[in-house]
């Protein structure tokens, strides 16, 4: 019988290679280290995804300026192969310009989602396969388990870092090829443990925090500049079509926003409760409005065994927002093909253009998800 090495393949570690995909980060440069360690012939890719000055002068964002000196560094120090890709274009055109124009029609945008789906599980992975590699792993705190029917995906061990929210739309093929060796692992202080072992100089690097092209959180300012005119004022009315204030742009708000609305002095407090870039009217109400238990979906990516058909009704857990817990829903496959969430309870503030990622309910798996189109 043949033995499979620690990635799952039938080769010996120094007869496969593998891509890892290094940001410049700790978790990456881990993988990275640990796999080199391990005697597996192995080959870091960097992404240069937007402007090297601009990122140059930002830190707490993934692949600018630094983290690709801080990548080769790790390379360097561990002695394998590393490269820089430019990426800026595709990253441009595949991310940040569908960014601003969902903001623009009123939606909260996941820009992380699309890079894994549009730059790094894609074009990545094809270089990936150009080199030859037999896989590619990633610093991301997911698990892929072996099923009876295939490889599947699954929450990572630690809920605090699990990143399955962010890689719904991971499709089976390239679920197949990738690797996620840090997803086990029950907390960060164990990666950080890894890179003070390996001598890693990212080893105290603190994590990145904000989208990578948005300094300082401040996407209003990135809008403008990507979309001149993209903040023009108009009114705040209620449920009504009452005036009750006047806004500086429809993209400074997001559904669910409570403050910094500009309106007070009006009782309860209000919501925002929907955006309409065509009127250029914010709506806003009270907290009950912002409830909704029916959820619309649109490009749906499954991960199930069984294919999705028309008239299904399956019991999943989902997740909304990345930073809520996932809740008990059905998952509805209309005639035609259109499928919906049905929440056990409602949630609020669910949006559109947020992702909704289907959990099995007894266990970790990942089911796959779609993008919120709307909510009632």
């Amino acid at each position: 019988m043949t033995t499979l090495n620690s990635l799952g393949l039938p080769k010996s570690p120094a007869d496969t290679r593998v891509v890892v995909a290094m940001s410049g980060g700790v978790d990456s440069s881990v993988v990275a280290a640990m796999l080199k360690d391990e005697g597996y012939d192995v080959v870091g890719i960097t992404l240069q995804l937007y402007d090297h000055g601009a990122a140059l002068a930002k830190k707490g964002a993934c692949c600018a300026g630094q983290d690709i000196h801080d990548a080769r560094r790790v390379a360097e120090a561990m002695g394998f192969a590393h490269y820089v890709l430019d990426y800026e274009n595709t990253f441009r055109e595949a991310v940040i310009g569908e960014f601003a124009d969902a903001y623009l029609a009123g939606a909260t945008p996941v820009p992380c989602i699309r890079c894994n789906e549009r730059v790094k599980f894609k074009d990545l992975m094809a270089t990936a396969r150009e080199l030859e590699a037999d896989c590619m792993a990633t610093g991301h705190y997911i698990q892929r388990k072996m099923g009876p029917r295939g490889p599947e995906l699954h929450s990572a061990a630690d809920a605090n870092r699990d990143q399955s929210y962010f890689l719904f739309s991971t499709t089976p093929a390239q679920l197949a090829f990738l690797r996620f060796p840090l997803g086990h692992l029950s907390s960060k202080s164990e990666t950080r443990a890894l890179a003070a072992r390996y001598g890693l100089s990212v080893a105290d690097k603190p994590d990145s925090q904000d989208i990578c092209f948005v300094p300082n959180g401040n996407y209003a300012a990135v809008i403008e500049k990507l979309r001149p005119g993209a903040a023009d004022p108009g009114e705040i009315v209620d449920l009504a079509g009452n005036v009750v204030g006047t806004h500086r742009g429809v993209i400074h708000y997001t559904v669910g926003q409570r403050r910094g609305i500009g309106i007070g002095g009006l009782g309860e407090p209000l919501y925002v409760l929907k955006l309409d870039p065509e009127t250029r009217r914010v709506i806003v109400g009270p907290k009950a409005e912002l409830a909704a238990s029916l959820i619309a979906l649109k490009e749906i990516n499954w991960l199930g065994d069984d294919p999705l058909a028309d008239g299904l009704t399956i019991p999943v857990r989902v997740r909304v927002r990345s930073t809520r817990p996932p809740r008990d829903a059905l998952l509805h496959v209309r005639p035609g093909g259109a499928v919906e969430v049905e929440l056990r309870e409602p949630e609020e503030g669910v949006s559109p253009g947020q992702a909704c990622v289907f959990y099995e309910p007894a266990s970790s798996r990942v089911l796959g998800g779609g993008w919120i189109a709307g909510a009632r």
